[in-house]
């Protein structure tokens, strides 16, 4: 459960550093030390830790300065203060300040052990109680999400140009929300208690487009017994989405053209025009400007849409939002499906902001959804999620590396046999270890275990003393 937890410790004693990382790390945490204040702050500004364990008395600086710099920095970060000089007053002193736990020298590891994963238990459970009642509170941006750059970014852009009457496009790869997008750029408008609607170009037969959007007068053509308002009449004073425009046949997009022009548009067998105040947004997935190049869509169009463009963020740009939005999905599914299901391990949910999601915000909600089904527990572990974006986020073992040859080389066989000349036996091992203590970021313990074989022979075999 601890797999990928990351831990700062902030510990100046040589052997005692050495006795916490191992028993840390034996557990699944992955440590970084360090021996003074100065060298654990700017490690601390350099990544995001999960966990600190710092003595409180350092020959630069107390374990109280780590404190306020964690809480600075990161508030989501727990604290474990230890010190040979304990007492109550100082333990009063540092839980007041914010810190978690207080233990005192002589160090009982397995105390530290007990006190790590609790105090980090009890950070998961105050997060997501406070990820909960947001959700409850938050109803978004007219039904956006995220609190990513990226997206605060794309909402100050839909405010600015919500007052704007021009054509807007919005471009974005499948499933990242575009029509959500459309809608609040409507709601945020002065035109926001007039008609939205939206229309797949690709959905609607070629032969019908025209009628579908300019409308037809009766007996037009096969079929029309009545006289029939299309889309931009239905849609006059409000906004209309013409989603997938990439997909728009040449002939329909010179007359859509002049509709912006003008306002002025002619329904399927009308001998007159009749005008109409619309706001066009347009959305699509393609590369305009290759489409364009290619001949598939007119270049006047292209700049009269491309005036405003919004461009819609991956979710794979979104890393700060795919927890918000996992468990906004989780909610609505759990309700839905009648379940139990409360939240995410913190396993689960780093594979998670881990996937790349090509499917984008879509893709993540099913895969919640199916999380959710296959869930037995109260949270959605590893074993819950799709094998895609579990094998996606794999980063034990060894894989295997391209060759010059072409073929798949395993990565034993590229470090033992790098070279013009096959190496000694003697050459072979220290390879070996070397490739073992890589892979375990150079736990030594880990190392040994590996190899079947004690940590003395392993220092032997290193050519050091042992520790």
């Amino acid at each position: 459960m601890n797999r990928g937890l990351n831990v700062l410790l902030l510990e100046d004693d040589p052997a005692l550093q050495q006795l916490i990382v191992e028993e840390l790390e034996s557990e699944g945490f992955r440590l970084t030390a360090c021996d003074t204040v100065a060298a654990a702050k700017q490690t601390l500004q350099s990544g995001h830790f999960d966990l600190l364990v710092t003595d409180l008395r350092l020959p630069d600086g107390d374990g109280m300065d780590m404190l306020k710099a964690v809480q600075a920095q990161n508030n989501a970060c727990a604290v474990i203060v230890i010190t040979a000089f304990g007492s109550v007053r100082q333990a009063v002193k540092a839980l007041q300040a914010g810190a978690d736990d207080f233990l005192t020298k002589p160090l009982d590891l397995e105390h530290l052990l007990l006190s790590a994963k609790r105090v980090l238990a009890n950070r998961a459970l105050r997060s997501e109680l406070q990820q909960y009642r947001q959700l409850n509170t938050d109803h978004g941006f007219h039904g956006i999400f995220g609190k990513s750059p990226a997206m605060n970014k794309l909402i100050g852009q839909i405010r600015m140009l919500a007052e704007a009457q021009g054509p807007v496009l919005i471009l974005g790869e499948s499933g990242t929300g575009k029509e959500l997008i459309a809608r609040a750029l409507h709601a945020e408008s002065p035109r926001a208690d007039k008609p939205f609607l939206a229309v797949n170009c690709a959905g609607i037969p070629a032969e019908l487009l025209e009628s579908e959007f300019f409308g037809h007068a009766s007996g037009s053509f096969t079929g029309a017994k009545t006289g029939r308002k299309g889309l931009l009449q239905q849609a006059d004073g409000g906004t209309l989405l013409l989603d997938e425009i990439g997909e728009m046949p040449l002939m329909l997009q010179a007359k859509l053209l002049r509709a912006l022009q003008d306002g002025w548009i002619r329904p399927v067998g009308e001998d007159r025009e009749v005008q109409v105040d619309v706001r066009i947004l347009a959305a699509t997935h393609q590369d305009l400007r290759k489409a364009v190049e290619e001949g598939r869509f007119r270049e006047d169009l292209y700049y009269r849409l491309e005036t405003f463009a919004l461009h819609v963020p991956p979710v794979r740009d979104r890393e700060d939002d795919i927890d918000l939005l996992a468990l906004r999905f989780l909610k609505q599914s759990a309700i839905a499906q009648q379940k139990q299901v409360k939240g995410f391990t913190a396993e689960a949910l780093k594979v998670l902001k881990r996937y790349r999601f090509p499917g984008n915000v879509r893709e993540l909600q099913n895969v919640v959804e199916r999380a959710v089904v296959f869930c037995h527990g109260d949270s959605i572990a590893l074993k819950d999620l799709p094998d895609r974006v579990q094998s996606n986020n794999s980063t034990g073992g060894l894989s295997a590396l391209p060759a010059a040859n072409g073929h798949a080389t395993h990565p034993i066989e590229a470090v033992l046999l790098e070279g013009q000349v096959w190496p000694t036996l003697d050459e072979m091992q220290k390879r070996y270890v070397q490739l073992i203590l890589k892979e375990v970021d150079g736990n030594k313990r880990r190392a040994a275990a590996l190899l079947g074989i004690g940590r003395r022979t392993l220092y032997r075999w290193l050519g050091e003393d042992d520790l």
